[in-house]
Parts: structure tokens; sequence; C-alpha cells
């Protein structure tokens, strides 16, 4: 690093994005990406005369995409905050609603502690129950900003609207982020109590279940005045944050929801798949709600399965987190993957790979 660098930034820690190798062809089970393209609508949009318009700067306040969104979850266009990527939406959030520090769990998405230490947030990172679920006892901090990850990453595991009602009834005074990148794979998404509950931030992303993560789109459901908060944060940042061709593809794919929701159908059915193979393995894998599974053996540590896997040209992901450097958290393809990813799997135990 450079000696201009800010004194506060010396010691950040950066967040560490998923393997994006190109020595070679993977079956990429790493990054949590989706097996199928876009929809026919979506790629229909991305058209010659959108291109052309690129020497326009996009439209700021987002309205056709907004309005999208908002017949599709039932609630005002006043209701959706849109921004490049659900990680924007993430990092304005702590920047906007951590004054008195932020709560997360400890097993979590690696980005919220960066975030943390980004802004200089005072933090606590709350341990998962032995069976790495979250106690949402544990999360009665009342004023400080509460991030929650439903279903967790990268664990799979999912808290119901209850326990969600009961965190938000507890803390009246903290703004609650429910971070559902994963929610279209098999949990319940809480955007309908954002009309009962002023202080609900749920933010989405199209990375998952809308086969856009290279368009870098993500959203966010609240109160108004939440969403007017972040408004405030994105117009005194950069108000173009979101390119024309990405605004009509993410417009296109809302309207062309039922072909995700039948892509995450088959996801679920490849997960149900993968996760069955797996325990006539002898693994022990989570009960996942999300577009992966979490997975370790007996038989074999953590990261040497990784790196086997690697070799023979598929990609998951390992963490050497002490607390979880036995599991791997294995993405689902498509079926032809995930049969696979059993078999290099299988061959591996048995030692003939």
């Amino acid at each position: 690093m450079s000696r201009f660098l800010k004194q506060q930034y010396l010691s950040l820690e950066a967040y560490t994005p998923g393997e994006q190798p190109r020595d070679k062809q993977y079956i990429k089970l790493n990054t949590n990406e989706s097996p199928f393209p876009p929809s026919e609508a979506v790629i229909n949009a991305v058209n010659a005369d959108e291109v052309r318009d690129l020497r326009l700067y996009s439209d700021p306040e987002c309205k056709a995409l907004k309005t999208a969104l908002a017949e599709l979850y039932e609630v005002s266009p006043n209701n959706i905050y849109l921004s490049n990527g659900s990680d924007d939406i993430l990092n304005f959030s702590f920047m906007a609603f951590s004054e008195n520090g932020v709560v997360f769990p400890e097993i979590s998405y690696g980005f919220y502690k960066v975030f943390a230490e980004l802004h200089n947030v005072s933090y606590t990172a709350i341990p998962l129950k032995d069976d790495f679920s979250i106690d949402p006892a544990d999360y009665n901090v009342n004023g400080r900003l509460i991030v929650i990850a439903n279903p967790n990453a990268p664990t799979g595991l999912c808290l119901d609207l209850g326990q969600i009602e009961g965190i938000l009834k507890a803390n009246p005074d903290s703004v609650v982020l429910i971070d559902e990148a994963y929610i279209d794979f098999g949990g319940e998404s809480c955007f309908k109590l954002t009309k009962q509950y002023k202080n609900l931030l749920v933010v989405g992303t199209f990375s998952k279940s809308r086969s856009m993560a290279g368009a870098r789109l993500g959203f966010a459901i609240a109160d108004e005045e939440l969403i007017s908060d972040l408004e405030r944060i994105k117009y005194s940042t950069n108000p173009y944050n979101i390119n024309r061709l990405t605004l009509a593809a993410g417009t296109a794919a809302v309207k062309d929801n039922g072909y995700y929701m039948d892509n995450c159908r088959k996801i679920i059915q490849n997960r149900e798949y993968t996760t069955l193979e797996l325990e006539k393995l002898g693994f022990f894998v989570l009960p996942s709600k999300a577009n992966f599974v979490f997975a370790k053996s007996e038989k074999i540590g953590g990261e040497e399965l990784y790196l086997k896997l690697k070799a023979n040209g598929i990609l998951v992901r390992h963490f050497k987190t002490e607390k979880i450097k036995d599991f791997n958290r294995i993405t689902i393809g498509s079926k032809e993957e995930m049969e696979k990813f059993i078999e290099v799997t299988t061959k591996i135990l048995e030692g003939t790979l």
C-alpha cells in the first residue's frame, strides 16, 4: 500500500470474493451463481437500441424498474430502493443506520465485518448456536443496527417470520436489516412485515435467483422514510449508479418472474438430490433453504476435499475459519453438474482420484 492511504484504512481486511480462475474450465460451485441463463425477455431487452443509448445517462429514479418491483411485491414504488448490487445497499445501510453500533452473526456474510471496519463502526459478532442456527434472543440490542442474512450464509439455515417479528418487536429503536439474497430457494420473505414495522429493511438481489450476478443489481423494500434515507446517501455519492442496460434487464426479469421461480424449483430439487447423495456418502449436511449446501465428512478434511475437487475441475467454497474449517459450501448447479460433483466426490473418498 502507498504512504498516502489514510491511517484508518491501514489495517482494513478486505472481503475475499470467491475464486474466478481462468487456467481451465471448471464446474463452478463456489460463488452461488445460477446455472440458468437470464430469460429470453431479458436478452431481448438488452438490445441494439439500448446500447446506442449508452451515450445518455440512466434514469436516476429507476422509475420503470421500481414500478415493476412494486407491482410484484404489492407495495408502493416509494417503498423500493435500487442500487448497484445489494452490497451497495448494505454499505449505505452501515453508513446510515449504525451510529450506535451494529450486531450480526459471527458466522455469516463476510462483508458485514468489512463494512463495519470500513466505516469505523463498533460491532458485535454474535456466535451461532451449536447447531449453527441463529438465536433471536441474542439480538435484543435495542438502538444498534441489526444485520441478519436469512437464509444465512454459508449455513443455509433460515429464521421463520415469527422469529423475525420477535426481533422487530424487541428492538423498536433499531433498524433491522434482513439480507434475503437467498430467500427464493425455500424461505419465506418478510417484506410484508415492512407495512407493520417502520424499522424493517429487507434487502434483495438479482444475482442469485434472477441469474444476473454480472449485472450488479440489488433492491430494498422498507417504509418510505428508510428508503428516503438511502436515497439521500445515493444522491450524495452517485445518483446514476445503475447503468441503462442493467435497468432494462432488471425490469424485464421482474416482468418474467415465473421463469425465475420455475428455475428456483429446479434448484431446490437439485439441492434435495445433492443432500441425499452426500448423506449416502456419510456427509453431515445442514438443512439448507438456499441455493447451496454446507457439508462436512468425517472421512476427509474440508480443505483437502476442496483441493482435490479443484484439481479435478470442480470449485467449491472453503473457509479457513476455525469453527467451519471442516465444512465446504457447495453451490447447487444443474442436475448434470451435481451428478458430476457426486461422482468425483465418491472417487475422492474411495481413493481413486
